[in-house]
């Protein structure tokens, strides 16, 4: 359910420091997530569907960034070939340094348990783990000690420090979802994909967690990338990248709703 305009978010001028479009950043320092000339065509012969069309895009780190287009515009597949659960038919993706088409699949499949959280919109929680040991469950399979103090500190942003032993289905919508989130948070991946988290919550629920992310980029530095289709979600954003037929089409600093809507006009949507 679309967040009520009530919940925007106060705007906020973008960091002069920060490159203004979504080609590569001009920082020295790797982005946390980049793409070149990435194709994925899903399909062959005239059934083909070109989901991605030589995109080229940054995402630098210690930035909220929102992915937005019309249904079809290949929000999701750039989501996804970026986290490493997809791969591109030609082109790269990096997460750091580290290109992922260089990668065996047992070592991708480390960068993503280790490097790289993701918050799905269904929460794809485990129902038989209390929240305690759902949030751990990526740090249990890869073998590493819990860090105790930012556990503590990553419950507490979540609020969720009452519900520790409960088990999913003893949460409501809202708190599972922040369940993914404290999941996806607590290994300190490199960047943080979120598919539209907000998608399934109430208003009030979706405008928690989404002040969540943004608390989570502020305070802790992380970097989020998050699809969304609602302009109020995306106004908890620094910025948004507009995707349509595949394509790059531009991209918002500062995003307002009034801004977003008057873009997603000329993109057909």
């Amino acid at each position: 359910m679309p967040l009520s305009r009530s919940a925007t978010p106060t705007a906020r001028p973008a960091p002069a420091t920060r490159a203004p479009g979504p080609a590569a950043a001009t920082s020295t320092r790797a982005p946390a997530a980049a793409m070149r000339n990435g194709v994925k065509v899903y399909g062959d012969g005239p059934a083909a569907v070109v989901a991605l069309d030589d995109v080229s895009v940054d995402f630098e780190r210690g930035r909220f960034t929102a992915i937005m287009g019309p249904s079809g515009s290949g929000k999701s597949t750039l989501l996804h070939t970026l986290a490493g659960l997809d791969s591109l038919d030609s082109g790269s993706v990096t997460i750091g340094d580290i290109d992922l088409g260089s990668l065996s699949d047992g070592r991708l499949t480390r960068l993503r348990r280790e490097q790289v959280g993701f918050v799905f919109q269904s929460f794809n929680l485990i129902p038989t783990l209390t929240a305690r040991d759902n949030i751990t469950l990526p740090l249990d399979i890869a073998g590493r000690d819990v860090d105790d103090d930012w556990f503590d500190t990553v419950v507490a942003t979540v609020g969720l420090g009452d519900r520790l032993d409960h088990r999913p289905s003893q949460l409501s919508g809202g708190q599972q979802q922040r369940l993914a989130a404290a999941r996806a948070m607590v290994s300190r991946p490199e960047i943080i994909f979120a598919d539209e988290p907000s998608g399934n919550l109430d208003s009030v629920s979706g405008a928690d967690l989404l002040g969540f992310l943004r608390r989570a980029v502020r305070e802790f530095d992380q970097t989020i990338v998050m699809v969304t289709h609602d302009p109020v979600a995306a106004c908890y954003a620094e910025r948004v990248v507009f995707l349509a037929d595949g394509q790059v089409e531009g991209e918002l600093a500062a995003p307002t709703v009034d801004s977003i809507l008057d873009r997603m006009k000329t993109l057909g949507a």
